[in-house]
């Protein structure tokens, strides 16, 4: 809300129409978002396309001080935390500034729900706009189309599901969440415009600096680059490169057989060696409750 004020105050200094009672989401000054790439209308449908997701049951919006994205997550049926929208800070600051969403936890990590002043924000902007007043949809609720980061997809997930003759899962929980963590830096060090799938020419790139996109990037993106890089290097080629294609890129396990020329059926347990060392170095460096999904 602090943020959302002072980059208000300047937007407020410049303007000089007034601001309609009539409408609550006209309290989006056209001038709030100069400093990011959305204009006035993609900001509101932005923001109204999150107040959508927040609509399903045990949706939290999250977002960190340092961090310039803010995420949606929701458990899925297994009780784990899947993303379902990543956001500019910007548009959860909109959010809060029209008081749609209400605290539900605060701290490093604050997060937040829909409100009933934002569901009936969001039910006039449905009005307006002739659409329907239903949560937006996920891959649970449209299978057909592929989310990138939702989660619904990964790799991982799929292999979590899966039990051994004994009922035990092939990957326990703990592998899980590294897999979620170095998923979840790789999103926030904005990483997600380069296409490399080695770890040693994504190493290349974030040690000369020359990732895809500003020059200055916010503290919290610069810290989770280096989380990434330290990563990289602690688990070397191989492993580093197995987490990158199925954690981050999402991509299968056969296909990543494949593409590294591996034998049939032994991606899955080089995936399994390569979490087990994440989650071993997570615990060593004290980073195992870093998530804010």
């Amino acid at each position: 809300m602090d943020d959302a004020l002072r980059r208000l105050d300047h937007a407020l200094r410049d303007m000089s129409d007034s601001i309609s009672e009539k409408d609550s989401t006209s309290m989006i000054p056209h001038s709030y978002n100069q400093d990011a790439s959305l204009d006035h209308p993609q900001l509101e449908q932005e923001a109204m396309l999150n107040l959508r997701h927040l609509l399903h049951e045990g949706s939290l919006l999250i977002v960190a001080p340092d961090l310039p994205k803010a995420i949606i997550t929701r458990e899925d049926k297994d009780g784990i935390s899947q993303r379902i929208s990543v956001m500019n800070r910007c548009v959860a600051e909109v959010m809060a500034l029209n008081e749609w969403i209400t605290s539900r936890t605060r701290g490093r990590v604050a997060s937040y729900v829909i409100n009933s002043s934002g569901r009936a924000a969001l039910r006039r902007y449905c009005d307006r706009n002739g659409l329907a007043f239903e949560p937006a949809a996920t891959p649970e609720n449209q299978p057909s189309r592929r989310v990138r980061y939702g989660g619904a997809e990964s790799p991982v997930a799929v292999l979590a599901r899966r039990r051994d003759k004994n009922g035990r899962p092939f990957l326990e929980a703990g592998l899980v969440q590294a897999a979620e963590q170095f998923r979840e830096d790789f999103v926030l060090a904005q990483l997600d415009g380069v296409t490399l799938k080695d770890a040693q020419g994504l190493i290349e790139v974030l040690e000369s600096r020359k990732v895809p996109g500003p020059n200055i990037a916010p503290s919290g993106t610069k810290a989770a680059r280096q989380r990434i890089l330290d990563v990289l290097r602690d688990l070397g080629p191989g492993l580093g490169d197995m987490v990158l294609r199925c954690c981050c890129h999402l991509e299968g396990v056969e296909t990543a057989e494949q593409a590294m020329g591996w034998s049939a059926r032994s991606g899955k347990i080089v995936l399994r060696i390569a979490l087990q060392r994440l989650c071993r170095y997570y615990k060593r460096k004290g980073d195992a409750q870093m998530m804010i999904g």
